[in-house]
């Protein structure tokens, strides 16, 4: 209790404090908040998935009823991810808002922003009343919808903040309908009556709460097709906040799945296979989409989206395994979701980081007019590729274990299986397969295109490397990296609090999945040792090499003896052949400059790829609704007399409404008797 009054303490002072000080106070005050708030969150979660659960309950009011506070190993688990990525963000964030040290007021707002933020996402892991959920809930949206709009001067990011406001309050809508409905029923607010609401009633009911909250949560997470929000929230926001968004305002989303998938004990085949596929072609078609984007954030949020789609698919299988009574199937797909939980927000938040280095760099995103910056960033280039490596699941990064725990889930399913199961696995197996491939298309074109080669433009300014106080909590990012994939067998065990809530594991490693962690350390540490030899290799040449005299000679070039920047490989004519294979699922907005006169000086076409799904589930909706109400634009005549009459005939409709009731309970009474 005592520390959560302090943290109470702590927020509210912070939250006064910062717009009294000077601009650079401001960035120390949040930075120091941002540490306190994760060392005293992060002793209870230690706690927790050491075995000893917290739970606090406050008096609450009326209408809410006790509020209690329970923390267990799952809520610590999510509490651990959120606290170290806030921490990097906000010490990486402290240096990129530098130039922006002239918007005082602005910058105030987004420090007592961010920490509402981790407040509210640390809260959302530990309050158990729907009522205090939804609170912490809408405190977190805004606080990111604030975060998101910074350069809210900027058409571009205000309409992107509008649209993630407007999806999160249709998210929160869904969370709300399904606590009313258990709240009717068993007449609490406390989360444990959606435990009894659904083990007193049919699965079938179960089944249908569940889904209601699983679409609520969908789309914070960016499950397809309620993904549309991310690729403009994510390159709107500051790179610090994109990194914070995808690290774990996303994985909230995740969290609320595996919550309700505690509490609402139903149909667990039928949820699992309904996971499973939703999770198969979110993480295709978001990786599918990933590949031709030409602006590097939006590149990187749709990666988002196929990341959720693999930790899906390991929440599906386990799920599936839930339906199955199997264990290995429950231990190898949530401890393969949970850790790419972690290791999704340590790699995606490097890439994120890495990418604003490029931003404040360059003052572009636009990949086609990158090029060259390894010699120039070489540190920030480094870091792109270890995180790069690891979001491509090889070893030995971190992506490689989390991905390797699903696929042995998938092929352990095979076993035994009946023709539902085997379909679904041979399904999942495949797709996830296609996803690793895609991947490594992906981010060889981004980080070949953005880093390697020669400038495709000159900047009127020299592109320097980033300071210190950007590039260490980037490295401090990618050694959690290399350490989850050189020793993983410590993070699948201490996984194993958070996989008891699930079933029974008795503190021990199932016999069966015992040998995959030591698989996976070998496997690592082969592919360590040969990445050194390799590097030892190249050193030792360069060397011996290096007083020798170099002679330089131009190769045959077809014909073209002076080459240019510009006829190297673009990111439009790497990933050309595999566009006309993906075009059936976006359309091509094409802006052609056409070449005019004798002596034409410019001339170009540039492609904008656009997610179809945008199309028809967002834009044509939106389009019949404007024509629905242009039907009623005469209403709008600017004639005050008319206006009163609108008001008069709408209150004389309410004081109806009881009226007509009780005219139609008549009728019905009159029609039963009859």
């Amino acid at each position: 209790m005592a520390i959560i009054t302090a943290f109470i303490v702590i927020i509210l002072s912070a939250i006064v404090l910062i717009p009294l000080v000077s601009v650079q106070w401001k960035g120390m005050i949040t930075s120091v908040t941002v540490t306190i708030i994760a060392v005293l969150s992060s002793i209870i979660a230690l706690r927790a998935l050491a075995g000893v659960d917290s739970e606090y309950l406050f008096n609450g009011s009326l209408v809410t009823g006790k509020i209690p506070v329970r923390i267990d190993a799952l809520s610590g688990w999510f509490i651990l991810i959120i606290n170290f990525t806030c921490l990097t963000g906000v010490f990486y964030g402290m240096q990129y808002m530098k130039p922006y040290r002239s918007q005082k007021n602005n910058l105030s707002l987004h420090c007592v922003s961010f920490i509402l933020m981790q407040a509210s996402l640390i809260s959302i892991c530990s309050l158990q009343n729907s009522i205090a959920f939804l609170v912490a809930w809408e405190i977190m949206a805004l606080s990111s919808f604030i975060l998101i709009i910074f350069e809210h001067y900027k058409r571009e990011t205000l309409n992107a903040g509008i649209n993630f406001l407007i999806q999160s309050h249709i998210c929160i809508m869904l969370m709300t309908l399904g606590f009313i409905w258990v709240a009717l029923k068993m007449n609490s607010y406390d989360f444990r009556a959606i435990s009894l609401f659904a083990s007193t009633n049919s699965l079938l009911t179960g089944v249908a709460l569940f889904l209601c909250f699983f679409t609520g949560f969908s789309i914070k997470a960016g499950f397809v097709p309620f993904h549309t929000w991310l690729p403009y929230a994510h390159p709107a926001s500051p790179a610090h906040i994109s990194g914070i968004m995808s690290g774990v305002i996303i994985k909230i989303g995740i969290y609320g799945i595996l919550r309700m998938l505690l509490l609402i004990k139903s149909d667990y085949l039928v949820i699992g296979y309904f996971i499973l596929f939703i999770s198969i072609i979110s993480g295709i078609y978001g990786v599918m989409l990933a590949i031709i984007q030409h602006n590097l954030k939006r590149l990187l949020a749709y990666h988002s989206i196929e990341n959720i789609g693999i930790i899906g698919m390991g929440i599906g299988l386990g799920c599936i395994g839930l339906g199955k009574g199997n264990n290995i199937l429950i231990e190898l797909g949530f401890a393969g979701a949970l850790l790419h939980t972690l290791n999704h927000s340590l790699f995606k938040s490097l890439l994120f980081y890495g990418s604003g280095n490029v931003y404040q760099a360059t003052h572009t995103m636009d990949i086609e007019k990158l090029g060259g910056l390894g010699k120039q960033m070489p540190q920030t280039t480094f870091l792109f590729l270890i995180a790069a490596l690891a979001i491509c699941g090889l070893p030995p990064f971190n992506g490689f274990v989390s991905e390797f725990l699903i696929y042995s889930g998938l092929f352990k399913g095979l076993e035994g299986a009946d023709k539902t199961m085997l379909s679904s696995v041979v399904c999942g197996i495949f797709g996830l397969a296609l996803i690793g491939g895609l991947a490594l298309l992906c981010f060889t074109k981004a980080f070949g295109t953005v880093f390697l080669g020669t400038p495709r433009h000159n900047f009127k300014f020299i592109t320097r490397e980033a300071g210190s106080g950007k590039l260490i909590p980037m490295y401090a990012g990618a050694i959690l990296i290399m350490t989850i994939g050189l020793f993983p067998k410590i993070f699948i065990i201490a996984l194993s609090k958070p996989l008891n809530l699930f079933f029974h594991l008795d503190n021990h490693i199932n016999a069966a999945v015992a040998p995959i962690p030591e698989t996976i350390s070998m496997i690592g540490l082969c592919s360590a040792v040969f990445i050194c030899l390799t590097g030892l290799i190249f050193l030792l040449r360069k060397r011996i090499t290096s007083n020798r005299p170099q002679t330089v000679n131009i190769t045959w070039g077809c014909g073209y003896t002076a080459p240019t920047p510009k006829m190297q490989y673009t990111a439009s004519s790497f990933v050309r052949a595999y566009r006309k294979l993906a075009e059936p699922l976006f359309s091509i907005r094409k802006n052609k400059k056409e070449i005019t006169g004798i002596f034409p000086k410019t001339g170009g076409q540039e492609t904008h790829p656009y997610d179809k799904a945008e199309k028809w589930l967002i834009d044509f909706p939106l389009h019949l609704l404007k024509k629905f109400f242009n039907q009623f634009a005469f209403l709008q005549n600017g004639n005050l007399q008319f206006y009163i009459l609108y008001g008069v005939v709408f209150i004389s409709l309410v004081l109806s409404i009881p009226l007509l009731f009780d005219y139609v309970k008549s009728l019905i009474k009159f029609l039963n008797q009859i």
